[in-house]
């Protein structure tokens, strides 16, 4: 019989069960019932189910890769836009041009087109070059660029010249437009390379680090001195998978390769603008509107589909091609607008004066309206000599004349004395010296001894007054940080010079109403109760354009002619003429993009641009696509804030935000500010990008009123030549004061004849300290003489 064992249990399994299920037995049976796995796990299944479920996903996706590449690169795509860009102006891109096109074309002839549809890589090729030197029409090709191919020299490494003067300084500048605009796929093409393949190979070699820090990470390098280097370059670049900008896929556009106009009979100076090329991007329709770049918005009278000029699988015999350009392209099919689907050509509101209130008041209406005017009657607000109603419509009156002059007292606007005050005031002529001269504390009458203190200033001149102000703003320029100072006219009163402006108890949470005393160009704009929400709609009719009927809408890759119609004959006889140097876009617009509003850019001063940037200046603004003329206000960013600071200047290094009148555009869009001055090449004023459109945001402009102290006793003090007569002191009394040395006061009432001042801070005050005072009113931007630089 075996001896005694020791008994051994099986080990506790709760260290690998989860908390739920070992408190399992703590919750009630209604608790267990509703205890079940995560959904997930259900709509998962099993395992089977699951690799069936990502080979489903995979699928997909393989799907939608090969069709967009077919899409990019198929018979039915509309051709490849390469723009040859020579990084200095010794590089010759029209001979590198010539051997691309030749090679692409079937007998190795001469090139006669822009345009080759190639049989042996099955595939249709544009080749443009940049003019070096020519701002304008760089930019333009590089919006409808698939392909920006940068030609550099090797000849320069060779000869021991430092890589710095590979790229020259125009190269650079359109190197940084290129890149604000959104770069499209790059590559660099090496020239002038020796035949030697070991000096070859490290001249290249050299090259890539010298300009690699240049361009995108993924941009490649290839020699381009043969027709075999060529060769090699064009088989991977019709398998590449082209990039584009992600603002350019987001509205269908027509690089236009012919330009007609046909005179309009029914009006005189108008025309019907005709634009062949290729639909790129998205589905066109006939219904949508089209901006001209340049020109402005229009709508379509016709679309012709013609046939395609240049097919890859067809062959035509030279006789056929001939009559086919005598005789102009076939049409296949025309596409007339639906009156009741096409968008409508509204540019600016038309306000009507009589669109208000007409009805006739009831008798319950005109008692209640007697009523309330007898209060008012009752309690009537006064106000001081020379107050305007905007004044007089947020002037605050004082809760309790007993306390007038105490902190209670301090608002957002410039709140009137009480009765007491404005009785001494309507008095001053008479007896301002015996009033305005006794102070209220017993203390600080000895201590300051205002009598003494302001029986020098009271015989000064106007010249002497001038004069010692200046001599005090000199003294202070080296300390001078607030840009916003201004002096206070001797001559003219500061309430009438500064009767639009108003303080502010802060300038974050302080209220400010984006409705009050608009001026009348926002009776002409629109505007979107909830931006994005209308963008994301906007944005979501894209797909029913591009699934839309064959009797609306042009398929990408068509070959098609748009009949603009009401186009100015001058604006179109001088498309004709830029035509020639530069490519022409119509891009279709989204729904509202036609409407004026407030734009606001994120913007940013270019490093080329010396001079300065004024507000309100005039600049050319290219958004996209589109072009017109904005004179913008430029303001800060604030974030924690509904209002926003002005800037007087675009101030380099930093990015503020310019605020314009221009047509609704919805974002990710680019932009490039140029200014453009008679007689002169136009130069890259700014970079930036869209943000919103918002007539609400508010722009405020700062002024600071400056004073000096006087006498100085603890945290009293007597300030003077921030005003220059009592009633002014009176008038800004309610605006609370600060100093540049961090100190926080109010005014405490005028002293003298000659605007001196009373007032109490939270700190003792230095004698060389400045005062200051902040005031505030709200701008807008100019609305254009010209909106757009071609047209009306």
């Amino acid at each position: 019989m075996a001896g005694p064992q020791s008994q051994v249990n099986k080990s506790h399994k709760s260290r690998f069960a989860s908390k739920g299920s070992r408190h399992v037995h703590h919750t009630s049976l209604q608790v267990k019932n509703k205890i079940a796995k995560p959904e997930r796990c259900v709509s998962k299944g099993s395992r089977k189910d699951r690799i069936h479920m990502k080979k489903m996903v995979r699928d997909q996706k393989r799907a939608a890769v090969l069709k967009e590449k077919r899409a990019s690169s198929g018979s039915l795509s509309p051709p490849r836009v390469i723009v040859l860009f020579g990084l200095s102006a010794s590089v010759n891109p029209n001979a590198l041009a010539r051997d691309i096109l030749m090679m692409l074309s079937a007998d190795d002839s001469e090139p006669t087109s822009t345009t080759v549809a190639s049989s042996l890589y099955k595939i249709r090729t544009t080749v443009l070059v940049a003019p070096h030197g020519d701002l304008l029409s760089c930019m333009e090709m590089a919006k409808v660029a698939d392909l920006i191919a940068f030609v550099a020299s090797g000849s320069y490494l060779g000869d021991g010249v430092s890589s710095s003067n590979h790229i020259d300084s125009f190269g650079r500048q359109c190197l940084s437009v290129f890149r604000a605009m959104g770069l499209p796929s790059t590559v660099v093409f090496v020239r002038d390379l020796p035949m030697d393949l070991k000096k070859k190979h490290d001249l290249k070699k050299l090259c890539v680090s010298s300009l690699a820090s240049e361009f995108p990470e993924d941009c490649k390098f290839f020699p381009a001195d043969t027709k075999d280097e060529l060769h090699k370059f064009m088989w991977l670049f019709k398998e590449q998978r082209l990039s584009v900008p992600h603002w350019r896929s987001h509205r269908p556009y027509l690089w236009a390769q012919e330009v007609d106009l046909v005179a309009d009979d029914g009006e005189p100076g108008k025309c019907s603008l005709l634009m062949s090329g290729y639909v790129r991007a998205h589905n066109f329709s006939v219904n949508q509107l089209v901006h001209v770049s340049g020109v402005g918005d229009f709508q379509l009278c016709k679309i012709d589909i013609l046939k395609d000029p240049f097919p890859i699988n067809e062959r035509k015999d030279k006789n056929a091609m001939d009559a086919d350009d005598v005789q102009g392209l076939q049409i296949v099919q025309s596409l007339l607008p639906d009156p009741s689907k096409q968008e409508p050509l509204i540019m600016e509101n038309v306000p009507d004066p009589l669109s208000g209130e007409q009805t006739w008041p009831t008798e319950e209406e005109m008692a209640d309206a007697d009523s309330i005017n007898k209060r008012k009657l009752l309690k009537k607000k006064t106000v001081p000599r020379g107050t305007s109603d905007y004044q007089a419509a947020w002037i605050v009156e004082d809760s309790d004349g007993e306390h007038s002059g105490t902190d209670e007292d301090e608002t957002d606007g410039m709140v009137l004395d009480d009765e007491e005050d404005h009785q001494d005031m309507d008095h001053s002529d008479i007896d301002d010296d015996q009033v305005s001269i006794s102070f209220s504390t017993k203390e600080y009458d000895e201590e300051t001894e205002p009598g003494a203190a302001m029986s020098d200033e009271e015989h000064l001149t106007k010249e002497q007054i001038e004069a010692e102000i200046q001599k005090i703003k000199d003294a202070h320029a080296e300390d001078e940080e607030f840009p916003d100072e201004v002096d206070t006219p001797v001559d003219v009163p500061a309430r009438k010079r500064f009767a639009r402006y108003r303080g502010l108890k802060s300038f974050r949470t302080s209220t400010w109403d984006p409705k009050e005393s608009l001026p009348p160009e926002y009776a002409r704009i629109f505007a979107f109760n909830n931006f994005m929400r209308t963008q994301k709609h906007v944005l979501s009719k894209l797909s029913d354009i591009d699934n839309g009927s064959i009797n609306e809408c042009v398929a990408v890759g068509s070959y098609v002619r748009l009949h603009i119609k009401q186009v100015p004959v001058d604006a179109a006889s001088k498309l004709l003429e830029l035509s020639k140097s530069l490519p022409l876009v119509a891009c279709g617009l989204l729904q509202h993009e036609s409407k004026m509003s407030v734009l606001h850019f994120g913007i940013k001063k270019h490093d080329s641009y010396d001079n300065p940037i004024k507000a309100k200046e005039e600049l050319l603004f290219h958004v996209g696509f589109r072009q017109f003329i904005a004179r913008p206000v430029f303001s800060s960013d604030n974030i924690n804030s509904d209002k926003h600071k002005m800037e007087k200047f675009l101030h380099p290094g930093r990015f503020s935000v310019a605020s314009v009148y221009g047509p609704i555009s919805f974002p990710p869009l680019p932009l490039i500010a140029l200014k453009i001055r008679q007689g002169e090449v136009p130069s890259i004023a700014a970079i930036g990008s869209l943000r919103k459109a918002d007539p609400d945001r508010i722009i405020l402009k700062r002024i600071i009123l400056t004073g000096y102290p006087q006498r100085v006793s603890k945290l009293k003090a007597a300030v003077r030549f921030m005003f220059h007569n009592p009633e002014d002191v009176r008038w800004f009394k309610p605006v609370d004061v600060w100093t540049k040395c961090g100190r926080r006061g109010r005014v405490k009432e005028p002293v003298g004849t000659h605007g001196a001042m009373k007032c109490i801070f939270n700190g003792i005050l230095q004698q060389h300290d400045t005062v200051c005072m902040s005031l505030y009113k709200r701008v807008y931007p100019r609305w254009p003489e010209q909106r757009f630089p071609l047209g009306p």
